[in-house]
C-alpha cells in the first residue's frame, strides 16, 4: 500500500468515526444500514467470484447489523414494529438461502428490501 493511499484510508476512517461520533439515534441508525448495504454489497461481489470464505466473513458482518437492527426495535410500536421484525426476519432467511445456493442475486434482493428502510430513517434523520 502506497503512503498515499494509506493516508486517504485513514483519513476516510476518520472522517466517517466523526461522523458517527456526532450523529443523533436516527442517524446512527442510518450509519447501521449503510454498513449492512457496504458489506451486502462485499458478500454478493465475494459470491460472484466464488471467494466463499471472504462471501462468509461480509454477509456475516451484515448480519450482525441486521441483528443488532431487529434487537433495537421498540416492540411498543405495534403493527410497526411487527413489520420491521419479519423483514429482518426475512432478510436473515434469506441471506442463508444465498450463502447455501452462493446466489448473489438473493443478496442483492436483501439490499433492495433494506433501501427504503434506510431512507425512511435518512428523513427522520433530518427533520
Amino acid at each position: 500500500m502506497s503512503t498515499q493511499t494509506a493516508y486517504t484510508t485513514a483519513y476516510s476512517r476518520s472522517l466517517r468515526e466523526n461522523n458517527i461520533l456526532s450523529a443523533s439515534p436516527t442517524g446512527l441508525i442510518v450509519a447501521l444500514y449503510d454498513g449492512a448495504k457496504r458489506f451486502l454489497g462485499e458478500g454478493a461481489e465475494a459470491m460472484r467470484n466464488r471467494e466463499i470464505e471472504r462471501s462468509h466473513h461480509a454477509l456475516r458482518r451484515a448480519e450482525m447489523i441486521i441483528d443488532y437492527l431487529n434487537q433495537i426495535i421498540d416492540d411498543e410500536q405495534g403493527e410497526v414494529a411487527q413489520s420491521l421484525h419479519s423483514l429482518y426476519a426475512f432478510a436473515r432467511r434469506h441471506l442463508n438461502s444465498a450463502r447455501m445456493s452462493l446466489d448473489a442475486g438473493k443478496v442483492e434482493e436483501v439490499i433492495r428490501v433494506l433501501n427504503p428502510l434506510r431512507e425512511a430513517f435518512d428523513q427522520i434523520s433530518r427533520q
